[in-house]
């Protein structure tokens, strides 16, 4: 599923989408829209989303929107959504913000392994790859760093730590992709 739910409206305009782009949060809103909302704000941090008030370090445009930029208002907010990204989607972000940034990133990271049209670089693609193998051979290996068989299910921390962190490791890729892909240099 690439862009907004049907028969959705953006959250700041109330009217139909017009250059959708998706925050880090999951949130869709015209690209204007939330370029307006950041500008309302300072201009030197990230805006909140209108919706959980989380910060936005990340807004991804639509497939349509990219190939629509031979039009001049289009153009424009994507100009000014990769100006957004660069100033701040290449920060680094707490733990707690990666965390609640896994779903996003994981959603779109699964939906672009399945769509035959997108390609993720093979490189990013291996180290997902070998990421995800490995930390599920540690998961199912009987040796682990707190054994289940002595501390019974709290000997399951270990297992469930190992893939929390080949989620952020992942997701950290892919975010990279994002970056790089719409506002990175």
């Amino acid at each position: 599923m690439e862009g907004p739910p049907v028969n959705d409206l953006c959250s700041v305009c109330h009217g139909n989408f017009h250059t959708p782009c998706q925050a880090n949060c999951s949130h869709w809103f015209c690209g204007n829209c939330i370029m307006e909302v950041w500008h309302h704000g300072s201009a030197v941090q990230p805006c909140k989303c209108p919706l959980c008030r989380r910060p936005i370090t990340l807004l991804v445009p639509t497939q349509d929107s990219l190939r629509q930029n031979h039009d001049p208002e289009v153009a424009q907010v994507l100009r000014k959504i990769e100006t957004y990204n660069r100033l701040f989607g290449g920060r680094d972000t707490g733990l707690v913000q990666r965390i609640q940034d896994l779903p996003f990133l994981l959603r779109r990271l699964f939906q672009e392994f399945l769509d035959p049209q997108r390609s993720l670089p093979l490189v990013i693609r291996a180290r997902v790859y070998i990421a995800m193998i490995l930390s599920a051979v540690y998961i199912v290996s009987p040796i682990d760093i707190i054994p289940e068989g002595i501390l019974g299910i709290v000997g399951l921390l270990d297992d469930l730590l190992i893939a929390l962190i080949c989620f952020l490791h992942v997701a950290a890729l892919y975010r990279s992709v994002l970056y790089a892909r719409h506002g990175g240099s």
